[in-house]
């Protein structure tokens, strides 16, 4: 049997998987988590075979969790779902240890192939991303401002993007609110961007967030 922990805000997205996997007799959903902090808090307490993570948390970012879980569970499959195309988050993702990625557009037709794949070799890229490495594109490769920042730059930059202030973003990163101004300064001048509202329209324009976030 493999337990899979799913970690998304949405209810109807949780139930949606849950449905999909409920048709597989090898696979039980064993844990839910609607935000990092119950996400990070549950994995104390059990023990799944996979983690099914979205990017889009309310409290922090999946990436972020991603980062934590590699941490302390070196060993645990992460499989990333996103409502973001392959090319802005993907590599990152697997940078940062995912064992795959999948946008929720193509989700449904690839999640239970992405789960058996993962749990037997350990690794699922979609045929999408496979032919972009196979053509030598490098979908990480600094060709846009954003992606000449760190992880952390990375973090503050779509969190300003998104609005919040720094000292928000100070507590869900647990820094200082001078560590995050510094980060801020460090975005500005790598992205060559003027204020606050330049990142927002930069996120915007690369999808990095959404209009209604």
């Amino acid at each position: 049997m493999i337990k899979i922990f799913l970690v998304d805000d949405h209810p109807v997205v949780r139930a949606g998987i849950i449905k999909i996997l409920s048709s597989e007799p090898e696979m039980s959903v064993i844990a839910e988590a609607q935000n990092a902090w119950q996400a990070l808090k549950q994995l104390d307490d059990i023990a799944p075979d996979i983690v099914i993570l979205d990017i889009t948390l309310p409290d922090q970012s999946g990436l972020s969790v991603l980062e934590k879980i590699r941490q302390k569970y070196p060993k645990l499959p992460v499989l990333m779902l996103s409502m973001h195309p392959e090319e802005q988050y993907a590599m990152m993702s697997l940078k940062l240890g995912a064992s795959g990625y999948l946008t929720k557009k193509t989700m449904p037709e690839e999640l239970i192939i992405a789960i058996r794949k993962i749990m037997d070799r350990g690794k699922y890229i979609t045929e999408s991303m496979a032919d972009m490495l196979a053509e030598g594109v490098n979908v990480y490769s600094e060709n846009l401002p954003h992606e000449s920042l760190a992880f952390r730059e990375f973090q503050v930059m779509v969190m300003m993007a998104s609005g919040a202030a720094p000292k928000e973003i100070a507590g869900k990163l647990n820094v200082s609110v001078k560590t995050v101004n510094t980060y801020r300064a460090k975005i500005l001048l790598k992205m060559n961007l003027q204020n606050n509202a330049d990142i927002t329209r930069y996120a915007l324009k690369h999808n990095l967030i959404s209009q209604d976030e």
